[in-house]
C-alpha cells in the first residue's frame, strides 16, 4: 500500500498518524549498508536542501505535520514510503515527491522505523522544589 501525505493530514490525532506511518523494522537492520555514502550524497544535495525547507514550511515545523506538536529540536524529513538504493542511484522522482515527505523529530522518526511508540508519550513537567538544584543545601522552612 502506497501511503500519502494528503491522507496522513486527514488523520486527526498524532497517535493515529504515527500508526499510519509505522514500519516496525528492527534495530540494526541495514537499510543502505555499504551504499550509505549514496544516501549521504543525496541528503546534502542542493535539490534536497531546497525541498527540505519547503516541507518544513508546509508542515509549519510540526511533528507529523500535527499543529499541536511543534518541533523545537532538529527537524528530520521522513520519506513516508521508504526509499531504496536504486531510487537514490537513479534519482527517482519519488525521492522528491512532496506526497512522500513529512517533518518529524528524531524520536518520532526512530519510532516509525522501529515501532517504539512509548517514546512518543510526552513526559510530564518536572515538579520543582526549593534548592532542588543544590543538593548540598538544606531546605530552610520558615
Amino acid at each position: 500500500m502506497i501511503k500519502k501525505y494528503s491522507e496522513l493530514i486527514r488523520i486527526p490525532s498524532f497517535e493515529e498518524r504515527y500508526q499510519y506511518l509505522k514500519l516496525s523494522g528492527s534495530v540494526g537492520a541495514e537499510t543502505f549498508g555499504a551504499d550509505r555514502l549514496l544516501n549521504q550524497i543525496f541528503y546534502t544535495s542542493p535539490e534536497w536542501k531546497q525541498l527540505r525547507q519547503k516541507i518544513i514550511v508546509r508542515d509549519n515545523g510540526c511533528d507529523l505535520a500535527h499543529i499541536d506538536r511543534p518541533i523545537r529540536t532538529k527537524i528530520y524529513i521522513h520519506h513516508i514510503n521508504p526509499i531504496t538504493v536504486e531510487e537514490v542511484m537513479n534519482r527517482d522522482p519519488v525521492l522528491f515527491d512532496e506526497e512522500n515527505l513529512v517533518c518529524t523529530t528524531f524520536t518520532t522518526h526512530q519510532a516509525i522505523h522501529y515501532g517504539d511508540q512509548s517514546q512518543l508519550i510526552p513526559s510530564a513537567p518536572l515538579e520543582r522544589t526549593p534548592n532542588d538544584q543544590s543538593p548540598w543545601r538544606k531546605e530552610v522552612i520558615v
